[in-house]
């Protein structure tokens, strides 16, 4: 019985050693199985690379994350940004006219035909001086007018107690100077309307499309 024993237990030892000419699949290898933890740490890692480049594009440069929020890059920003004077009343004066001008003269500044005349390439705006739409947006306007050599009857509101001369220096300069519009005049300053406001300061009634022409566009 022991030495039997002890013939398996030498068999078994020398099973366990390379032998010459043992076929090498037969030895004991050690394979990768499918983990689940694998798959989750890849999907990680791909969502962290994504966020990573989002990230650097948005926030190079240690900038604000607001300076590119909804722009690409800086440059746009400062593209859109007033440069002078005139740039910062024509931005102001946008969002006026989009609160009080857009429901009838409309986002593109076409009116509506036999209603509301165009302010896009109106030649009542695009005149040397803003005289006459000054005294419009004040006082308002009644009757018919000839713009372009169009005819509109509808009346327009006056707007000099709701708005003051900034407001109205404003948006007429968006107007005046919107090259969307084909308009290039010159920007229309605060004082040229506390100028005429108190000019017609006693007038209780809007004006005639006649009475304007009257009146020279410019000083």
């Amino acid at each position: 019985m022991k030495g039997r024993d002890l013939s398996v237990t030498m068999k078994s030892s020398d099973d366990n050693r390379p032998r010459e000419g043992r076929p090498r699949d037969t030895e004991p290898r050690l394979e990768a199985g499918s983990s689940p933890q694998l798959y989750w740490l890849m999907a990680l890692l791909g969502v962290l690379a994504v966020w990573g480049d989002h990230y650097l594009v948005n926030r190079a440069a240690d900038y604000h994350p607001q300076v590119y929020t909804p722009y690409l890059s800086f440059y746009e920003v400062d593209a859109l940004n007033p440069k002078s004077p005139g740039d910062v009343l024509a931005a102001k004066g946008r969002l006026i006219y989009q609160n009080y001008c857009q429901p009838c003269h409309q986002p593109n500044g076409g009116g509506l035909p036999g209603q509301f005349p165009p302010l896009a390439g109106s030649d009542w705006v695009a005149v040397p001086g803003p005289n006459r739409i000054i005294r419009i947006v004040l006082n308002g306007l009644a009757g018919p007018v000839t713009v372009n050599g169009a005819v509109f009857s509808n009346a327009m509101f006056d707007f000099g107690k709701s708005l003051t001369d900034n407001d109205i220096a404003a948006v007429l300069t968006f107007v005046r100077s919107n090259a969307e519009w084909n308009n290039s005049s010159a920007p229309v300053t605060p004082e040229q309307v506390a100028a005429i406001r108190k000019k017609t300061s006693d007038r209780g009634e809007p004006w005639s499309a006649e009475e304007l022409l009257k009146v020279p566009d410019s000083d």
